[in-house]
């Protein structure tokens, strides 16, 4: 076993492979970049080494700077994770050169499997069942328009040196194809280095289930069972399980014996995922295709350490090494059910636009950490509190994890890890996997990949609280921040009455009103005090108002008939309220404080994020409409379009394709059809 490796990656994956290395009494090397001086994952390791800019192609992905620095401190391996260089064949020869094991695949497995068009033809031969497509080298436009033409609609681009979703396109129609021929390859050359792209048929009510297979250098291969990972948006996974709902035992054999088929013909070696495509027949009957191999560990991995009790961190550091695998397939059992979901810093109800911010409150659930199969919740995380979410990387935050003896009981212990979820600072998507999670289809397990945009309307815009309970929690909790300043003692323990802010009248009622600003719209909530006793006026409702300051600090609200457990959060104006039905924000509108500012922006089109711009569709001069695309920018790894507001004339550009903007920068000006 080794005594020391370097990690050449950041985020979650780097703290996860430390703490598996420190059980088993290995030191670690971090590598950082200057976006992550104060990262976590370099204080989960034992010495760290800086290795350049914030920008991927700077740090993380210098290869050769990662060699000199696991040289420099005298680590014999090195983990590459996920993303990055972790499947570059590259980088994965150059440790062998250098005299380091790389902890995953040979490289001639990495290449064999990394551009998409020669794996289909080596798993073709390999027996693997494939989905009809096209493969070939020949890349010119209209031959691969003429291939999706004789494929038949809809169909489905793939950067053949692709994965996570990028790259990726689904075309309904032949008029569209070369528009969407085009973003795919700028995609693919911006996030791979290579433009090459697929042509694969787009299989209706499909599923997403993979296999985990692992081989060791001996030449043995197991599969670790299957993972359900349909719950998608823009072609990246949400959601994971294992066991995949409704899976047979007869097709969990085919599947898994189909996936060790695949490693064995690359001569695999370590952690991969063979990810299948499934066919839903109306029979209920599935067949499966291959898709791709992921030459890597997988995100979702613990969700198959969950339902195996096996660390499968470990195994890569065991099977590199030299030693056979830990297990034989007979002694590999399935127990209980398992679920992942991906909390993204990003705004489900702006077409999962990424967030950049601080997370001013990183509260997560009380969890226990299992590395083998138990009951509970474990939570993957590479920040902290106080950690910025940059641009630079991927927009995921955490993963969090849930298992239990059955898919119930893993669901029910889901919504509640997620309700205790509380992240403040930037946007997040925790209360839509709230939506998704306890949705009818996912409940149900009505599952495929169009599971989102079906249950759209119950995922969505969704207020699960109202105006009158946000308002009662903002003023709730406003008082009781003037109620604990008012009730300060001096040092020789004197309250002084006259600082006392609750409400107190020698005669008649206290009125106080609270100018909000709720779900985008103006808003006014009165409160009258009598006597010690509130009521609320909001909404065309006027209701008794109580509270009390339950034992964890969060407000034991009541409002009328309804009561709830609120914890609160102020960040500047905006009152964060997370409750066990749903969490909401709410302004609180200080007149005063922002007096002259204006929100017109008249003609201006402005970054919705840091990031590059890709291209312009317009120029100067141009008549535009509403919802006509202008701009595509490229920001977290996505390229993101930016549309017309309304119709008008492109009155000037003020930037060019390939220059980095700031969040809010004006991109281009448009006058309004007079």
């Amino acid at each position: 076993m080794f005594t020391k490796i370097l990690i050449a990656n950041r985020g979650e994956i780097a703290c996860r492979v430390a703490a598996t290395a420190a059980r088993l009494a290995i030191k670690t090397v971090a590598v950082y970049s200057d976006a992550d001086a104060n990262a976590k994952h370099v204080a989960a390791c034992d010495e760290a080494i800086h290795i350049g800019g914030s920008a991927p192609k700077d740090s993380y992905l210098r290869w050769e700077k990662i060699i000199a620095a696991a040289q420099a401190t005298g680590a014999q391996a090195i983990h590459p994770g996920y993303g990055f260089l972790s499947e570059n064949e590259e980088f994965a020869q150059a440790c062998a050169t250098a005299g380091l094991v790389f902890i995953g695949p040979p490289a001639s497995a990495i290449l064999a499997m990394g551009l998409k068009a020669e794996s289909k033809q080596l798993m073709e031969k390999a027996g693997v069942p494939l989905v009809p497509g096209y493969h070939g080298k020949d890349q010119d436009p209209a031959l691969l328009q003429r291939e999706a033409d004789r494929i038949g609609y809809p169909v489905l681009i793939k950067a053949s040196a692709g994965g996570g979703g990028k790259g990726m396109r689904a075309v309904d129609k032949a008029e569209d194809f070369a528009a969407a021929l085009a973003s795919c390859k700028r995609e693919a050359i911006n996030s791979f280095g290579d433009d090459a792209v697929l042509i694969e048929k787009y299989v209706q009510r499909p599923r997403h289930i993979e296999i985990q297979v692992f081989g060791d250098t001996l030449g043995n291969y197991v599969y670790l069972f299957e993972r359900d990972c349909s719950v998608q948006r823009r072609h990246q996974k949400v959601l994971e399980e294992a066991p995949a709902p409704g899976m047979t035992e007869v097709l969990r054999q085919q599947m898994g014996e189909a996936a060790v088929a695949a490693a064995r013909a690359v001569h695999y070696v370590g952690a991969g995922t063979v990810e299948f495509i499934v066919e839903q027949k109306p029979d209920g009957a599935m067949t499966f295709f291959f898709m791709e191999m992921n030459t890597r560990l997988q995100v979702e991995h613990p969700v198959t350490e969950a339902i195996t009790g096996q660390d499968l961190v470990e195994w890569q550091l065991r099977v590199a090494s030299g030693e056979p695998l830990p297990l034989q397939q007979h002694e590999l059992k399935i127990q209980g059910h398992a679920i992942e979901a991906r909390i993204c810093a990003e705004n489900p109800d702006n077409n999962f636009l990424p967030a950049t911010g601080t997370l001013h409150v990183y509260g997560l659930p009380a969890h226990v950490t299992f590395e083998r199969a138990s009951h509970g919740t474990r939570v993957d995380s590479g920040v902290r509190q106080g950690d910025t979410i940059s641009p630079y990387y991927d927009s995921m935050v955490a993963k969090l994890i849930v298992h239990g003896s059955t898919r119930e009981e893993a669901l029910a212990r889901m919504d509640a890890a997620l309700a205790q979820t509380h992240i403040v600072g930037l946007a997040t998507n925790v209360q839509f996997l709230r939506h998704v999670t306890t949705s009818a289809s996912f409940a149900q397990a009505n599952l495929d990949t169009a599971l989102i945009p079906r249950e759209a309307a119950a995922l969505f815009n969704q207020d699960k609280l109202g105006l009158p309970l946000a308002a009662a929690a903002l003023v709730a909790h406003t008082l009781q921040a003037e109620q604990d300043q008012g009730a300060q003692t001096d040092a020789t323990g004197w309250c002084d009455p006259w600082a006392q802010r609750d409400g107190w009248r020698s005669h008649g009622p206290s009125v106080r009103g609270f100018a909000l600003e709720y779900a985008g719209a103006p808003h006014t909530a009165v409160l009258t005090t009598v006597r010690g006793n509130y009521m609320l006026a909001v909404a065309g409702q006027t209701l008794p108002l109580q509270w009390a300051v339950s034992a964890t600090g969060a407000l034991d609200l009541q409002l009328g008939a309804q009561r709830v457990l609120a914890h609160i959060y102020r960040n500047g104006d905006v009152a964060h309220v997370f409750t066990a039905q749903g969490a909401i924000q709410i302004v609180a509108v200080d007149a005063l404080a922002h007096a002259g500012e204006t929100h017109a922006e008249g003609g201006r089109l402005t970054a919705p994020m840091p990031g590059k711009v890709v291209s312009f569709a317009v120029k100067a001069g141009d008549a535009v409409t509403k919802g006509q695309a202008l701009a595509v920018m490229e920001a977290m790894k996505m390229e993101h379009t930016i549309a017309a507001p309304a119709d008008g004339t492109v009155a000037e550009l003020l930037f060019a394709p390939g220059d980095q903007v700031t969040e809010g920068a004006e991109l281009l000006r448009l006058e309004a059809v007079a």
